[in-house]
């Protein structure tokens, strides 16, 4: 099954017409840095997209890096840093590829909402990049979709979203499976998440490398 083109998307779609473009930061990622189980330290934000939530992160005194795949993507990430008058670096890399872009290793690296992006034969591929750009004992975020919600109304694990794209639903044991080898999972749990759209399930995963 072959990727959609990310880059199209945000050059051609306005920016509040993108299902996962929200300024707003999930209460997920709030609720980490609220309970201190993260904190300011190096910090990659794996599928950026816009910058948001990097920025979120750098206004509280994370150094931040925030990767995509989009040229597009990062070039309005940089402007968005500038107007909020915070500090990130963009960078554009193929989470899939070697990532010689990102030359620096980090304490904590989060991907939302963004591993349904990831077809599963590519999924071990991307574990083992996160693994590598991580220090022993950094903290790994994930959240996706989850296979029991019925988003785009579909039941299957593949589903087709109203802009084209084609996403993956995950089930609890299946990023157990795909995590566990690499990283000691903390929590990991389905929760609540409070979409642009409205909310819907999604899996929760926080662990650390080992």
């Amino acid at each position: 099954m072959k990727y959609f083109d990310v880059d199209g998307i945000y050059k051609k779609v306005p920016l509040d017409k993108i299902p996962w473009n929200s300024e707003t930061p999930p209460d997920a990622l709030v609720e980490l840095v609220q309970d201190e189980k993260v904190r300011p330290c190096r910090t990659i934000d794996l599928g950026c997209g816009a910058g948001n939530y990097a920025i979120y992160l750098a206004g509280l005194g994370f150094d931040v890096t925030g990767v995509d795949s989009s040229p597009s993507a990062i070039k309005i990430a940089g402007e968005n840093a500038t107007k909020r008058g915070v500090r990130c670096r963009f960078i554009v890399a193929d989470l899939l590829g070697d990532l010689h872009e990102v030359t620096d290793m980090f304490d904590f690296a989060f991907d939302w909402e963004f591993l349904h992006h990831i077809f599963p034969e590519d999924r071990e591929t991307y574990i083992k990049n996160v693994y590598k750009i991580l220090r022993p004992d950094a903290i790994y975020f994930s959240v996706c979709f989850s296979e029991k919600d019925p988003q785009f109304g579909g039941s299957g694990k593949y589903r087709k979203t109203q802009i084209g794209t084609t996403l993956y639903f995950s089930s609890e044991s299946e990023l157990r499976e795909l995590i566990s080898p690499y990283f000691t999972i903390r929590e990991l749990k389905t929760i609540k998440v409070s979409g642009k759209y409205g909310p819907h399930c999604a899996v929760c995963v926080l662990s650390e490398r080992r």
